[in-house]
């Protein structure tokens, strides 16, 4: 075993053993990443029917859709050869397997928050808009200003009250 071990420059087998997360436990994250992964595709199709009228987005979603693609593929091919090894040498596999769908789920929400960020901005045009509209009706009133001081004011309130006494 020491020969295999320096042959493969691998460090010794104890560690490595006690260094690794449980299968088990590494299985119920890697289920729970793709139930995440799930939840966000339904959101990110939701959030694509929303978005009729933008435009130009479609080149920045093809490349995260190309990654997230990528790092499910390559979860699946990890997780084959998890299976096709000694068990105690699949942990580290299963975990960089794991890591991979978490790269995936990372690049379904980039995509995900870029589409809120322009619906968001197509809301925020649409009340300016209406706002604009609902100005244009309006007629501007001239008026006139004077500035007078308290006193010059009390005057000329009496000035009109006595002339409407009279």
């Amino acid at each position: 075993m020491r020969k295999l071990e320096e042959l493969l420059n691998l460090p010794p087998m104890k560690e490595a053993i006690e260094d690794s997360k449980p299968v088990e436990e590494t299985l119920t994250e890697i289920q729970n990443n793709k139930d995440k992964l799930a939840a966000i595709d339904s959101a990110i199709d939701k959030i694509d029917l929303a978005l009729p009228t933008v435009t130009d987005l479609e080149a920045s979603d093809k490349e995260m859709d190309d990654l997230s693609d990528l790092a499910t593929n390559t979860f699946k091919d990890l997780m084959d050869l998890s299976y096709n090894v000694e068990p105690r040498f699949s942990g580290p596999i299963i975990q960089s397997a794991s890591t991979l769908l978490g790269h995936a789920i990372t690049a379904k929400i980039a995509k995900m928050d870029k589409k809120l960020k322009m619906v968001d901005l197509q809301l925020k045009k649409a009340r300016l808009d209406q706002q604009a509209e609902k100005n244009v009706g309006e007629t501007v009133i001239d008026g006139k200003g004077i500035v007078l001081d308290r006193n010059a004011l009390l005057k000329s309130i009496l000035a009109q009250s006595n002339k409407s006494d009279k």
